[in-house]
């Protein structure tokens, strides 16, 4: 995989201090598909600035982040399972249990879930490591 993402603060997917791509993270479980996000309903959380596409999903996500976060700090939930941090395309995601996976390709994914219950389980393990940096 190409594309090694600098991690950031936190160890948040941001770029400019902005986290994933400014797409609305609400939008993914609300929606069921991402959406881009706007300064004007933004907000700072965990050391990045998290846009939204309306001031309710705003509020929802103010309201209870943890529901909305996506694991491993937005990084490829495939490259964190591989042992390094990588980009996501956000078109490329599935929530499972709940929570939001990104990924870093729609071809990537596809790998991702040939075996989602042992790519979590590995990813889980590295991440540890990963935040630690």
């Amino acid at each position: 995989l190409a594309g090694l993402a600098r991690p950031a603060a936190g160890r948040v997917n941001q770029a400019g201090g902005v986290a994933l791509h400014g797409v609305d993270v609400v939008s993914y479980a609300a929606e069921g598909r991402p959406r881009g996000g706007s300064a004007t309903f933004g907000l700072v959380h965990g050391g990045a600035a998290w846009h939204f596409a309306s001031e309710a999903h705003r509020a929802r996500f103010a309201a209870g982040p943890d529901a909305f976060l996506p694991r491993f700090g937005g990084f490829c939930a495939f490259g964190v399972a591989e042992g390094y941090l990588v980009d996501v395309d956000p078109e490329a995601w599935d929530i499972v249990e709940g929570r939001l996976y990104l990924n870093f390709s729609l071809a990537v994914r596809r790998r991702w879930r040939r075996d989602i219950p042992g790519n979590i389980r590995r990813a889980e393990a590295n991440w540890p490591r990963l935040m630690a940096g």
